[in-house]
């Protein structure tokens, strides 16, 4: 005879905060719509425990100077020409499939030289008007640069609620400023650390920042570069604050083109093992599995490169939201 067994379920009390990225006209933006993230009382995908009311997101990540030290692959892939126009590089990530568009602001031009922080307001402007996608803006990660380019685009695209990052320890309080003032949303970027993660969310919230205003960057490894340890933090954060841990409560993003693109898998197409196999298709796979594994972990954004991936990691996440 058939015997019923009974799935044990844990419930809990917590609850991520859901947050939403961009601004429609009526909100006050020119966002042909908004991508809201959050929401969940259950660990990833554990339909059965609770509620997951939102996707995860995927953003494509461009930049404000042709990235010379990019794979030739993603060169490739783009086109050099899209890739010197932000732009047009927006527009075609849209196309790709895209939820959100981060743009990397190095502050550098064409001849590797410093421009005034008004450009890099002038070049989120056209990436706005270029693209009805919510907007990602990140800084070059130097604490005084950032400081000046992300002031001058928060006032350029007050109302748009872009999200500002990164915020570190360092320059949270400028970055932050930036943000109320602009009604933008910033990014909480801390080394891979629970402590320091609740840490930096309490001095960004002690600026009177409303927390359904912070993304979380818990700092992230790739498939094969310390990724078990990045899984294990997140997955800490996730369960602090399904058990009511406020300050642990914020959707986390995920930079995993960056970190996947770096990685010798990806880098290199000669002088490899044989059983490595194609290098394009190494490649784009070690970016999709790095995404689904911190999707599992309970990565609610992650930031890709390559087009070819989107559809992947897409199929994916539809795929675990169906299930039951």
């Amino acid at each position: 005879m058939p015997v019923s067994v009974e799935i044990p379920k844990e419930t809990f009390t917590g609850k991520v905060r859901e947050i939403t990225l961009g601004a429609t006209p009526e909100e006050g933006g020119t966002r042909k719509r908004t991508v809201t993230v959050g929401g969940e009382t259950t660990l990833p995908f554990l339909h059965f425990e609770g509620e997951i009311p939102h996707p995860p997101a995927i953003a494509m990540e461009i930049t404000d100077v042709f990235p010379k030290d990019w794979s030739p692959l993603l060169i490739k892939a783009w086109g050099e020409d899209t890739m010197r126009d932000p732009a047009v590089w927006a527009a075609k990530a849209e196309e790709a499939g895209a939820d959100l568009i981060m743009i990397r602001l190095y502050g550098l031009n064409g001849n590797g030289q410093p421009y005034p922080p008004e450009e890099a307001a002038n070049i989120v402007k056209r990436v706005l008007e270029a693209t009805g996608l919510p907007l990602i803006v990140r800084g070059p990660g130097q604490a005084e640069r950032d400081n000046e380019l992300l002031l001058a685009v928060a006032d350029k695209a007050a109302g748009e609620r872009i999200v500002l990052g990164l915020c570190e320890d360092k320059n949270y309080r400028t970055i932050v400023a930036a943000a109320l003032a602009n009604n933008h949303l910033v990014i909480a970027s801390t080394p891979i650390d629970v402590n320091l993660a609740k840490q930096l969310n309490i001095l960004i919230s002690d600026m009177n920042m409303p927390l359904d205003r912070v993304l979380m960057d818990p700092t992230t490894g790739a498939l094969g570069y310390g990724i078990e340890y990045t899984y294990s933090v997140m997955e800490r954060l996730r369960i602090a604050a399904l058990q009511g841990d406020s300050m642990t409560q914020q959707p986390m993003i995920c930079f995993v083109g960056e970190e996947s693109w770096r990685q010798k898998e990806s880098k290199v197409g000669e002088g490899v093992p044989e059983a490595w196999g194609d290098w394009e298709k190494r490649a784009i796979i070690w970016e999709a599995i790095t995404a689904n594994i911190l999707l599992h972990a309970g990565a609610d954004i992650v930031v890709l490169r390559h087009p070819k991936t989107v559809p992947l990691v897409k199929r994916e996440i539809e795929r675990l939201m169906e299930a039951s």
